[in-house]
């Protein structure tokens, strides 16, 4: 008796689809032809289920889902966002990304063209970071049970051998700084969504921060106190979740906040508080008073610094708050966000 076996049904030319998240044949395909042929390294060559290599002294170890809509938006998208993201996560802690893995949830109808796009840009970022994709996963669920693309990366590094970063360090008199103009990246997704055009483009800010905090850990570092970046809930919410650690206050200065001029405009048009809004390449520091001015020209200097500020204060005073000064010379506590802003940006 003669038994035909049919071939695999490899789905719609150019077109993600349930069977390539089957872990059969066209998972195999999507994976060698798509991914491992493009972010090839002698780790990922491997194709483990996991990652093996060493590592000496103490690291540093974070992980971050990606969450974007659309995919690509002026100054970046998905791909660098998810790199840039968990490089950074582990610039705040003090420590030099070395290792990343890499997963992706993808919608059933995603076309096979952006999705080689996306890889194209993490393959980029992780090369200028200097970080090794190591490992990672991809799944593929049902259309409409998800949104295009989800990316989750997981990162370890290095911590700097100067780094001593931690909330219970800050004291009343240090400084708050930030490396750049705030709510760039979030109002760059909400004018590509909402059709807002301005003079000059609203782009989004995204960037690997870790060389500029290496640099600043090599020339000051435990007067480096704190850092984080300030993405979803904005520099609001940072500023409020450190207060509330410390059991100390905040006082900025509205006129001291770097903000440019086009991404103030559409944060007025939509009603938003730039202090609110999400950013993918600032940070914010915590610094010793005696080194402040040191460390902002320092910044400066550096890529990415240019707008760098000092925005405000660590005070004894309304301990666990944040008071803005506004131009005028009123004062209002600024809160955690109460609900959700924005669409999920990030």
């Amino acid at each position: 008796m003669n038994v035909n076996c049919p071939l695999p049904v490899n789905g719609v030319p150019g077109i993600i689809t349930l069977g390539h998240g089957s872990g059969g044949l066209m998972t195999h395909q999507l994976l060698q032809t798509e991914v491992f042929d493009l972010l090839q390294n002698d780790w990922l060559d491997q194709q483990h289920d996991g990652a093996t290599f060493s590592l000496n002294g103490k690291v540093a170890f974070s992980t971050d889902s990606y969450v974007v809509s659309p995919l690509f938006f002026p100054g970046g998208n998905i791909g660098d966002l998810a790199i840039n993201g968990t490089v950074n996560d582990l610039a705040m802690c003090g420590a030099m990304a070395r290792y990343l893995s890499l997963s992706f949830i993808i919608e059933e109808g995603l076309e096979l063209s952006l999705f080689r796009e996306v890889l194209k840009h993490i393959k980029a970022a992780a090369q200028a970071a200097g970080v090794a994709i190591v490992t990672g996963d991809t799944k593929v669920v049902e259309r409409g049970k998800g949104d295009q693309l989800f990316i989750n990366t997981s990162g370890i590094g290095h911590i700097h051998p100067r780094a001593a970063i931690h909330h219970n360090r800050i004291v009343p008199g240090d400084v708050v700084i930030v490396s750049g103009e705030i709510a760039a990246h979030g109002m760059a997704i909400m004018s590509v969504r909402k059709g807002l055009e301005f003079e000059t483009e609203v782009c989004s800010d995204t960037r690997p921060l870790h060389e500029m905090v290496g640099k600043l850990l090599d020339c000051f570092g435990e007067q480096v106190k704190f850092l984080r970046d300030p993405t979803r809930g904005g520099l609001a919410s940072v500023l409020n979740e450190m207060t509330e650690a410390t059991k100390l206050g905040v006082m900025m200065n509205e006129v001291s906040l770097p903000l440019n001029e086009q991404v103030a405009a559409a944060c007025e048009m939509l009603g938003l508080d730039p202090l609110y809004v999400a950013n993918e390449g600032i940070m914010v520091a915590v610094v010793s008073a005696s080194v402040a001015p040191s460390v902002l020209g320092a910044l400066r200097g550096m890529k990415g610094g240019e707008q760098a500020a000092i925005i405000g204060t660590v005070t004894k005073e309304h301990a666990g708050k944040v008071v803005l000064e506004s131009r005028i010379g009123g004062h209002r506590v600024v809160n955690f966000l109460p609900g959700e802003q924005l669409p999920r940006i990030c």
